[in-house]
């Protein structure tokens, strides 16, 4: 989450899953230190922490098993809402505080784990065990070399800032007795010390000169006046004042609603006022212009980009040059394939024609909101039918559509993903984008439902979830290069599984594909070669069939997430390596679904972890042949 949903290190990309998820219940990446016994947390005295105990599941070596307990604690202590969705409900009454002293005990107490970690004898590991460690050591190494970032003291967009991340609470709160209740009015009265904390950080980053970029900045300030501008019981914040609590005497059910209310209205709405007054009036001037967007305006810019690229990557031996490069063949060969497709589909030659057929052909769009959802949902049930042919394990976990809610619509991407309560109170959910409709393309539905659901996200993040076996750190964590690799992959997996309407659908497959390559030179171009926004935007037009709109958000996000983009094609290109592989090696004896079943039954892998798996697998098929 930087890994999606990463919780080793806890420096979860909220983005993530989607990044996947946006980061919506994902661990807050620089949260306060937990007490010395995190079992004394709220809750604590009716032992109902159900993942305490699987945080060493699997794992036979006693000091690895004790250290991944006492992280799993430490994790659950320092990000309670996503605790909440796990359904640990110790800190239920919690938020995570960002202040100064809190990041300074949260890095302090990742440099122990590591110092820990690696201090366990690891030649005397069973292989499982070696595994883990490995990806432990990895995951918090990650973690601790993105500190030279210093993230917490700038960055600020739209996607992430705190009215949009604490929007998700009502959504990952239960509600089933009063004292659910009581729980999220503490943390509802802990909103406004969240969010003058995250004002404190941006000012001292101010003060050193870390700043985000201007125009990002102001996106975020719009969104925060839209919000301010709305009566605050219309807020996503206020929904569980308008539930119906049945279970719940009458009165104290009419005074929750109250309370909340109140809250709402008294304390938050004056926290969110006091953020967006501090972001246009001190932030939105001093933020960097067009063409100081990337990393390098930044101190030790050069030095933070080197940091993501490893960590969203998961490979070594990375660069920015090489991922560049990387990008540049990978467009050269998908928009070869693109012109191809548009001289079947429309009789047309050259990729500029094509593109702007794509782009400019009103037929090709929406009409309403609910003909996007109907899309999505048609697709994400298509594919949960065809699963069983190309996978043996398969999710218990549902996957549903759902709307993007519309505060948040205009200034986010096309679509982003959930997973689901580990405790099965929820399922996973693909959030689509239904916001000015005649702006979304009708042949990106399907892939885009494919990416996110059923066989990408979902499928490969529920799996990970559900295999008891695995510590937990691996069921909920893991490598971004794998997430975004893997649902890149699925959506070529698609194509193979037959799940396309036509070859109209399969353009905006090939589409999604260059679109994703042109990311590996464009994040590169902006962070590495002094790119200006203007640059990249106009890549991306030439190269693929995103609408302006769409690039112009795109383009927001590379710049604020930088390195995140890059760990799709790296996934990717690397999944398809190792099936080639597979696949001359077992030769007629090749499973596609078996192989799926390998890279999917051990988690998030990195790269080079996923590679050795891939080759030990393949060893033993040998030797049982």
């Amino acid at each position: 989450m930087n890994r999606v949903s990463t919780l080793v290190g806890t420096a979860a990309a909220t983005a993530a899953l989607a990044l996947i998820a946006c980061g919506e219940t994902t661990p807050d990446p620089e949260a306060p230190e937990a007490p010395a016994d995190p079992a004394a947390g709220p809750g604590a005295d009716h032992d109902d922490f159900p993942l305490r105990e699987e945080a060493k599941s699997g794992v036979e070596d006693e000091a690895l098993a004790d250290l991944l307990v006492a992280h799993w604690d430490w994790t659950m202590q320092t990000n309670p809402t996503f605790a909440t969705t796990q359904g640990d409900h110790r800190f239920d009454d919690e938020l995570a505080v960002r202040d100064r002293d809190a990041v300074a005990a949260q890095r302090l107490r990742r440099s122990e784990f590591l110092d820990t970690a690696r201090a366990i004898d690891r030649d005397g590991l069973a292989q499982n065990d070696a595994i883990t460690l490995d990806l432990f050591i990895e995951s918090l190494e990650g973690d601790v070399g993105r500190e030279v970032c210093e993230m917490h003291l700038w960055s600020v967009s739209p996607r992430m800032n705190p009215a949009t991340r604490l929007d998700t609470l009502p959504d990952s709160h239960p509600l089933d007795e009063p004292e659910d209740g009581d729980n999220l009015l503490s943390r509802y009265a802990m909103i406004p010390e969240v969010v003058d904390a995250h004002i404190d950080n941006l000012r001292e980053g101010l003060e050193q000169g870390l700043v985000a970029n201007a125009h990002s900045l102001e996106l975020t300030a719009e969104l925060l006046t839209g919000m301010l501008d709305t009566p605050a019981n219309e807020w996503q914040l206020a929904a569980p004042a308008h539930e119906e609590l049945e279970d719940w005497p009458e009165a104290r059910a009419e005074a929750f609603s109250e309370e909340v209310l109140a809250l709402v209205e008294q304390e938050v709405r004056p926290a969110l006022s006091r953020y967006r007054d501090v972001l246009a009036e001190e932030l939105v001037p001093a933020g960097r212009g067009p063409d100081q967007e990337g990393l390098a305006a930044l101190p030790d810019g050069k030095a933070c980009y080197d940091a993501l690229i490893h960590d969203y990557t998961g490979l070594p031996d990375a660069t920015a040059e090489g991922l560049h490069d990387t990008g540049l063949q990978e467009i050269e060969q998908i928009t070869a394939e693109m012109r191809e497709l548009g001289q079947e589909l429309f009789g047309l030659q050259g990729l500029e024609q094509v593109t702007e057929r794509l782009r400019e052909d009103d037929d090709l769009y929406f009409d309403t909101e609910e003909a996007i959802v109907e899309t999505a949902e048609e697709a994400t049930e298509r594919a949960r039918k065809a699963a069983p042919d190309a996978f043996g394990i398969l999710p218990e976990a549902e996957v549903v559509v759902r709307p993007i809610p519309e505060h948040e619509a205009p200034y986010t991407t096309i679509a982003y993903y959930r997973r689901p309560h580990a405790d099965g109170s929820k399922p996973g959910e693909y959030f689509v984008n239904t916001y000015e409709p005649e702006t979304r393309p009708r042949y990106t539905a399907e892939v885009l439902a494919f990416h996110e659901g059923i066989p990408g996200h979902h499928l490969q993040i529920a799996i990970a979830q559900e295999r008891a076996e695995l510590p937990a750190f691996r069921r909920f964590g893991g490598s971004t290069a794998f997430v975004e690799g893997w649902a890149l992959y699925t959506e070529r997996l698609a194509d193979e599984m037959g799940l396309y309407s036509g070859d109209l659908d399969r353009m905006g497959m090939l589409n999604y594909d260059a679109w994703r390559a042109s990311r590996l030179v464009v994040d590169t171009g902006l962070h590495a070669k002094g790119w200006t926004r203007e640059e990249a935007e106009s890549y991306m037009l030439e190269h693929t069939a995103l609408t302006p709109e769409n690039i112009r958000n795109e383009v927001d996000r590379y710049i604020t997430m930088p390195g995140q983009a890059l760990s799709y094609k790296a996934g990717q290109l690397a999944i398809f390596r190792l099936r080639e592989r597979a696949r001359e090696a077992l030769g007629g004896e090749f499973s596609l679904a078996e192989f799926h079943d390998e890279v999917l039954r051990h988690g998030a892998l990195t790269v080079p972890v996923l590679e050795d798996r891939i080759e030990a697998w393949l060893e033993g098929e040998a030797a049982g042949s």
